[in-house]
């Protein structure tokens, strides 16, 4: 008989097996006839297999408790394990980030390498879900015990030499609210530059060319280095404006991107240190709230060479995300903001994240995370949405979705 002398305070329950319908009411409607309170649950199903976790205070009779779900256990196929502790989930540590690691592939030592890092830390690893397997592998890591800065400067590193990419962000009800994605055009939302098409269609590509990628990697002042390219442009047909959008590719998943976040209520805005008629017609074309951009001057239907009003620079593309968050109704916590050059790090910094796409090393490392792989609808997987929720949400939307490789 239990005489109640060493007897446990919690019992955590488990139960796995083959997955059928019925199992968790059936383990629940068991444990509350005993009148004991649930602090914790969690369920997973992997390959039509089930592991069930309760975690219940024990009752005094915490013996009887235990045979009544052997019972369950048996007669549903299932194996139990019943394990008692003294304490309850208090013993978790505070700090708590959603960690989440993208790669294509996405390989076990990789894995390996970012959660032993994470227990380097002394951090825990709570949970572990899988948020797509196709076209890139991207699990999201529920971690406690860690402050999420001191985590992403740790893990930082283990991601490069790993060559996969992480993102830390803390764990709070931002990241499943209504949010601004903000995002660079040239070479983020579609490939290439623009003045460089303009550049091949004017015969000055390689000088363009040259001053670009000076001023992306940070060693030109932008204003200056996008006053001299435009320069180069005098002369041109305004016609060209037209004809470099009718060519422009978007970048890979972009569209995915902007139409399922928009489906759940986001905003979005594309802030350019290229050019509005280009950009105008992409936001009208996507259907993004905001765009900011610069103006050419246009002459009897030829570019002057020279830009109208204030270069939208690095510090005005940060101004523009903060105007945008006040027109949209948000904090500035809850802006995202996606970009590649060194003309977006004062966005990346003045977001509440900030990402960088296929970024200039000197943008990888003063962002809050990078996304390497070549699909700009991965960023999806940073806010806590899996890939199953965009194939469910395009089905409603009657649009096809190819199928993942076997």
């Amino acid at each position: 008989m239990d005489t109640g002398l060493d007897s446990p305070r919690t019992l955590l329950v488990t139960l796995t097996g083959a997955d059928r319908t019925g199992v968790t009411a059936e383990v629940l409607s068991t444990v509350a006839r005993y009148g004991v309170e649930v602090l914790d649950i969690e369920q997973i199903i992997i390959r039509g297999r089930l592991v069930l976790g309760v975690l219940v205070t024990a009752p005094r009779q915490w013996t009887s408790l235990r045979d009544a779900l052997e019972m369950v256990a048996t007669a549903l196929g299932m194996q139990l394990t019943v394990e008692k502790g003294q304490g309850d989930t208090a013993g978790r540590a505070e700090g708590r980030s959603h960690v989440t690691v993208l790669g294509t592939p996405l390989r076990a030592a990789a894995v390996a390498a970012i959660t032993g890092r994470i227990a380097d830390v002394g951090a825990n690893i709570d949970r572990i879900e899988r948020m797509a397997r196709y076209p890139v592998t991207a699990i999201d890591l529920h971690v406690s015990g860690a402050e999420p800065d001191r985590l992403r400067r740790v893990l930082a590193g283990e991601a490069a030499r790993q060559q996969v990419d992480v993102a830390v962000q803390p764990a709070n009800l931002l990241r499943h609210g209504m949010r601004l994605v903000v995002m660079d055009v040239d070479s983020t939302l579609v490939q290439g530059e623009v003045i460089e098409l303009l550049a091949a269609r004017a015969g000055c590509l390689d000088e363009v060319a040259e001053i670009t990628e000076a001023a992306m990697r940070g060693e030109l002042d932008f204003e200056q280095s996008l006053r001299r390219r435009v320069a180069l442009l005098e002369g041109l047909d305004a016609t060209a404006l037209d004809e470099v959008y009718d060519g422009l590719l978007l970048t890979r998943g972009a569209r995915t991107l902007v139409r399922t976040l928009k489906r759940l209520g986001y905003r979005f805005a594309i802030v350019s240190g290229g050019f509005s008629r280009v950009t105008d017609r992409l936001a009208a074309d996507l259907g993004i709230d905001f765009a900011a951009a610069n103006e050419l001057e246009i002459v009897e239907g030829r570019l002057t060479g020279r830009i109208i009003g204030p270069v939208l620079d690095r510090a005005g593309k940060a101004a523009a995300l903060s105007r945008f968050a006040t027109e949209a109704g948000v904090s500035r916590a809850a802006t995202v903001a996606v970009g590649d050059g060194a003309n977006d790090l004062d966005m990346l910094a003045a977001a509440g994240l900030g990402v960088a796409f296929n970024a200039k090393p000197v943008v990888q490392q003063a962002a809050d995370t990078t996304v390497n792989v070549p699909f700009l609808d991965a960023i999806i997987y940073l806010l806590g949405i899996t890939r199953e929720e965009v194939e469910a949400a395009d089905a409603e939307a009657g649009i096809v979705t190819p199928a993942p490789p076997v």
